[in-house]
Order: structure tokens, then sequence, then C-alpha cells
């Protein structure tokens, strides 16, 4: 099960990083909708990363996450990519990975030890 996740989690991350980098990705449906994506990206990526390292520190994997996130919107930054780097959608990433962690911890609370 933990190499499924591992996979499902490189997966994720390398289609995130992709999608966010290349200069002409391929059209989404309701690609307007930046925000949004960034919200679904990031909550796939959080449950991924606490299932593909289930002795993690939740704390350790947000943090991770949200230094990715930011390291997504400066490589934005460069003109050669013609996209934009916007503070906000870092915000937006870090508001979902809090969410989801935050989930994910209570859902492990209720499960007790493992």
């Amino acid at each position: 099960m933990r190499r499924l996740s591992m996979a499902a989690f490189a997966a994720a991350l390398l289609f995130t990083l992709a999608m966010a980098w290349l200069p002409n990705p391929p059209p989404v449906p309701w690609s307007e909708e930046d925000k949004a994506w960034h919200v679904l990206a990031f909550v796939a990526l959080s449950l991924l990363a606490s299932l593909a390292f289930p002795a993690a520190r939740l704390t350790r994997i947000g943090e991770r996450l949200c230094f990715l996130g930011a390291v997504i919107e400066i490589v934005q930054s460069i003109p050669a990519l013609h996209r934009d780097c916007d503070v906000w959608d870092w915000i937006a990433d870090t508001l979902a990975i809090a969410a989801m962690l935050a989930l994910v911890a209570a859902v492990r609370r209720l499960r007790g030890p493992s």
C-alpha cells in the first residue's frame, strides 16, 4: 500500500509541477478558475503525502508542501515562461494544505494508535 501511495504522490507532484511550469499548459476545464486548481492540487498532494509518508509529522509535510507552493510561484515569475507569480495563489495553496492536513489529523485521532 505504501508503494502505491508513494507512486501516486510522485505522479501528482510531477503533474502539478508540469502544469504549473509549462509555458503553455494544455487547456483544462474551468481554466479561468485558477485558485480552484491550486486548491485541488494541494489538497491532493497533502492527502497523498500523508499516505505516502505515514511516519512523518503532519507539520513537516505541511511545511514542505507550503515551500513547494512558494517555489512554484517564484518559478512562474520567470519572464520566459509567460506565467503569473501571484502571492494569492500561494495563500490558496497554504490554506488547502492546512485544511487537508487538519482533516487527516482528525481522522488519525479518531482511528487511534496504529
